[in-house]
């Protein structure tokens, strides 16, 4: 593949300037209609209020569209931002971008992290975000030049379709020698990006030592999709004069003694715990399975005879070990495997070996167990496809998953699917096959690529299929698939979903082991407090462009012997020392919280405005609550049986199964009503999921356009 001399379409050029405690002061707008490129100040309200990352991103996009702005419309913004802690080097797991958007799946605002060098690129370019608005009229390559202060934006020449052809092909034009390659970042998406609504994104960095561009991946809520309706074919930033502090920090001898002691512990304590260097977080697959949590058959099961097959032993074989696998300089947990001269036996790379950069938990979980697929090859071959077409692998996992289990409930057949034989039997086949459908813009797969509740009106009122059961096992909340976990036995999970702003990703709250296996959560205040805290936590690394695995995913030794083990307070204190070195602002937990807190209300405001008012978007199908089907109560009837003698009081002796599901469904729908409830009031919310005015003010946050968004709310409920 070659590139070819570069058309140009407008051009813009900035000064350099250095960082200013943790900050660059201002964002780059670029219009794709008319070409048009400028740069906007960062205010101080906007630090005070929003912070960084996430936040700077949501404000800049409530900023340019309005209530009926949908996800395909011109006025409809990608934002790409990075954060005043992202770019350090001295702290593991500074490197993230969050990308914000309207989304074609959730049709409502949606953020999305990423690994890479692009957020510190970005930044030390000159810019603490990146929107753009339009549409080009041709596919279009966007430079971001802050070795020189230069913006283009050019005719794409890129021959390329998928991410991987890509992100390789510019890193070369733009970086050319080995040295110049390490000062290269793309973002790209890939041909599926064109025609499914689960498109995502890739981010590259450059593997000095395989000598290609790797790929970490902003996949939930189709960013891809929206990426590639404005016609761009990738975003390159080029900075090559890295050095150890371009963020303009007050204390770094601070920051260094929070890197010190966080780098000792993954030095002396990752192999003992979690082999996140070795293996990442695939590690816990097996772990999954024993407590029956593993997503098996549209999450039917949680376990299964053949998990042995795609569990953390397989990778660790599979990855290439003792090799550098930070996705950010000075990353030293490293969990960006891959598995190099992987042979592809299907669609258009058949017969190269390329590199496969995965599998995480989330694709051997839902390429695998989850779509009934336990062999290896086809996994890894799903996880390459997936990424360089640019197609979430959760929502594809999800989507597959839905198909089959609707197939084999006979609610749709092989007249619906064009021939294909949906079964979990094979499901990697199955899988294969639909990818390649949508990267190819045709067939069934291109309908299954729109996501579970497309899929669920289309097939109720296309293919007559019944709404109620495409209902209770579509695993969707807000329109956004489901992680890969299993949430029956864990209600505070089932919360962790359900009320998420966005929708369900495992990033705002994973509380299934305090809850289902620990048992660290036996009340509703004790499950509602922890609904409160750890959103609010892991929303502040979305805001400051961090990575939270160096926060829980090693821990130190004397962790399980603290007060509260899950939130890590060592860790927490780290953070604290970090920000403080940075912004030369004292900082406290309570600080790093209500910077969060501030942002999450916001976006759940936002979400408002966009149309989403209401306790009735936070339930989880209830699939994620129980079982569904007679057969799932069957797999687990005495723990069933037991559950309604101990705790709904109903002897099922002599009951059918249909009435102790009944009894069962009853009981569980009743407990998530009452955990709504105790999770609105701890977070300052009414009854009916709407902030306050009150709790507004509280944040400091009572902007008349955010008060005006919750009183109508409040009118119309």
């Amino acid at each position: 593949m070659t590139v070819s001399a570069p058309v140009l379409l407008g051009e813009y050029k900035y000064e350099l300037r250095p960082v200013e405690r943790g900050y660059a002061n201002r964002t780059l707008y670029i219009n794709l209609e008319d070409n048009s490129i400028c740069e906007k100040p960062v205010t101080q309200q906007m630090k005070d209020l929003f912070t960084g990352g996430r936040g700077f991103a949501l404000k800049l996009l409530w900023d340019a569209v309005s209530p009926e702005t949908k996800w395909d419309d011109s006025q409809n913004e990608l934002v790409i931002a990075n954060g005043p802690i992202c770019g350090i080097t001295a702290y593991p797991g500074s490197g993230k971008s969050t990308v914000v958007t309207l989304s074609p799946l959730t049709e409502n605002v949606v953020d999305s992290n990423v690994g890479g060098y692009f957020a510190p690129f970005l930044k030390f370019s000159g810019f603490d975000a990146l929107e753009i608005q339009g549409k080009a009229a041709g596919d279009v390559v966007i430079f971001i030049d802050g070795d020189t202060g230069k913006v283009t934006i050019e005719k794409s020449m890129v021959e390329g379709l998928d991410a991987h052809e890509i992100s390789n092909q510019l890193t070369a034009k733009y970086g050319g020698d080995e040295k110049g390659k390490r000062a290269i970042s793309v973002l790209s998406a890939g041909q599926a990006a064109d025609h499914v609504r689960i498109g995502m994104l890739n981010s590259s960095w450059y593997d000095v030592r395989r000598k290609e561009a790797r790929l970490k991946q902003a996949a939930r809520g189709g960013p891809g999709r929206v990426f590639r309706d404005k016609k761009i074919k990738a975003i390159v930033v080029r900075f090559s004069d890295m050095g150890g502090d371009k963020n303009g920090v007050v204390d770094m001898a601070l920051i260094r003694k929070a890197g010190s002691r966080i780098n000792k512990e993954i030095a002396d304590l990752d192999d003992k715990q979690n082999q996140i260097r070795k293996i990442g977080t695939a590690n816990i697959v097996e772990v999954m399975d024993h407590f029956d949590l593993l997503p098996t058959h549209n999450f039917r099961y949680g376990s299964h005879p053949d998990t042995h097959k795609i569990d953390s032993k397989v990778w660790k074989q599979a990855f290439t070990q003792g090799v550098p696998d930070g996705c950010w300089l000075g990353c030293t947990l490293s969990c960006s495997h891959g598995v190099d001269h992987f042979p592809i036996k299907t669609g258009p790379y058949a017969g190269q070996c390329l590199l496969v950069d995965g599998p995480e938990y989330e694709n051997a979980a839902g390429l695998g167990s989850n779509i009934g697929n336990f062999d290896p090859q086809k996994v890894l071959e799903l996880n390459f496809y997936c990424d360089t077409y640019g197609v979430d692998t959760i929502s594809f996992a999800n989507c597959v998953a839905f198909a089959q289990e609707c197939y084999e409930a006979g609610q749709i057949t092989k007249e619906h699917t064009g021939g294909m034989e949906l079964t979990f039997s094979d499901g990697g086949t199955v899988g294969l096959e639909l990818i390649h459908q949508m990267a190819r813009g045709e067939g069934f797969g291109v309908l299954v690529g729109q996501g579970v509740r497309y899929m669920k009106k289309y097939f109720a009122e296309n293919f007559g299929c019944d709404p109620a059961f495409l209902q209770d096992i579509g695993m969707e909340i807000k329109g956004m698939e489901i992680s890969e976990y299993l949430t029956k036995e864990s209600l505070a999970q089932q919360g962790g979903f359900g009320l998420a702003t966005k929708g369900p990703q495992h990033d705002e709250a994973w509380l299934i082991f305090m809850d289902q296996v620990l048992n660290l959560l036996p009340s509703f205040k004790d499950k509602a407090e922890a609904l409160h805290y750890f959103p609010m936590w892991r929303t502040w690394f979305s805001l400051h462009g961090l990575c939270k695995l160096p926060w829980n995913d090693i821990t130190p030794e004397n962790n399980k012997q603290t007060k509260e083990p899950a939130k890590v307070v060592e860790h927490v204190e780290n953070y604290c020392w970090i920000h403080e070195g940075v912004t030369g602002k004292p900082t406290t937990t309570e600080d790093l919280l209500n910077q969060s807190e501030r942002v999450y209300n916001f976006q759940k405001v936002f979400s408002m405005r966009m149309g989403r008012v209401g306790r009735k978007h936070d339930y989880p199908p209830f699939r994620a609550m129980g079982p569904v089907t007679k057969e799932e109560y069957e797999s687990r009837q005495e723990r069933y049986d037991e559950q309604l003698q101990r705790l709904v009081g109903i002897d099922p002796a002599g009951m059918s199964t249909t009435e102790k599901m009944n009894h069962l469904r009853a009981y569980r729908e009743n407990q998530y009503e009452q955990l709504m409830d105790a999770v609105y009031l701890r977070r300052g919310w009414d009854a009916n999921s709407i902030p306050t005015p009150e709790k507004l003010r509280d944040l400091g946050i009572d902007l008349p356009e955010l008060l005006e968004v919750v009183e109508e709310a409040r009118k119309s409920a």
